[in-house]
């Protein structure tokens, strides 16, 4: 049996239709073929990004958009490699198209989100972002769903049109460089100056806040309240994600080094006159 034969061999015929060897050795090499080129692509995309900003996760919204019309393409070509004309089937299943548009509106709007969010690339990979008062970290951009890690360490799926219909704070999308407050108020007995001092050493000291030009911390004497005076410290740093562990240990800080400079923390008071009591009956 000749090469040629062999090619031609009908694997199984079904009325009008039928599937030879050549016809199954096409499909698969279509689908080889772009399996292999979407890897070379990756590994180019990922090259060019170490080279030019190793934080820029761009490349990867380009691959994936690559990756869905390729496969999607690739499919196309596929089914016709196997002798089943597209246009055909597609006409035949505009019925069961309409139904399914129908019953798959929620899947639709998210898959319709997905490509948004990657051509917009306005969220990230590695961005931090708030939803519904949630705060994540980006793991994962899908064309459906997408994964996130937030601060208790728990993945969760979500849906790509929240990211769409929702108002999101995206905390890293225009710098790494987040600004942050700590509030607090001392007493009325407490010199300002002082305070200031031990609110900026404090801030100085710690690991995850910036010190560069243009992002030391500074305070602000914000309020002359009830019962106390007010303040607060601002500082910068590029730990967005956990940045409230950052503030807790900055407060342990504050509170200990407050104490030992003598400044007092007050609580609510108020202070009643009395000007005259009545007299006791006898």
């Amino acid at each position: 049996m000749s090469y040629e034969e062999i090619l031609d061999s009908v694997i199984f015929k079904i009325n009008d239709y039928q599937l030879t060897v050549y016809n199954l050795l096409a499909a698969i090499a279509v689908l080889v073929i772009t399996r292999l080129a979407l890897f070379i692509v990756r590994l180019a995309l990922r090259r060019a990004a170490r080279k030019a900003d190793p934080h820029d996760t761009r490349h990867h919204s380009i691959y994936l958009l690559i990756k869905y019309f390729g496969w999607t393409l690739a499919i196309v070509l596929a089914i016709n490699a196997l002798g089943v004309s597209v246009s055909i089937l597609l006409a035949s299943s505009a019925a069961l198209f309409v139904g399914l548009g129908f019953g798959l509106q929620t899947t639709f709007m998210d898959l319709i989100s997905g490509i948004i969010i990657l051509v917009e690339n306005n969220i990230k990979i590695n961005d931090v972002v708030e939803v519904d008062g949630l705060v994540a970290q980006v793991r994962e951009i899908g064309l459906r769903t997408s994964k996130v890690e937030t601060r208790d360490d728990i993945t969760m799926i979500i849906p790509n049109r929240m990211f769409i219909d929702n108002k999101i704070i995206n905390w890293s999308h225009s710098k790494r460089d987040t600004r942050f407050q700590i509030d607090l108020g001392v007493s009325y007995n407490s010199d300002p100056e002082k305070v200031r001092e031990v609110l900026l050493a404090c801030a100085c000291d710690h690991t995850d806040i910036l010190t560069k030009k243009g992002r030391m911390p500074f305070v602000r004497f914000t309020d002359y309240a009830d019962s106390s005076i007010n303040f607060s410290l601002f500082f910068f740093s590029k730990n967005a994600f956990r940045i409230e562990q950052t503030k807790s240990e900055l407060r342990f800080e504050i509170f200990k080094n407050l104490k030992e400079a003598g400044i007092v923390i007050p609580f609510p008071q108020q202070d009643v006159y009395i000007k005259s009591m009545p007299e006791a009956k006898k």
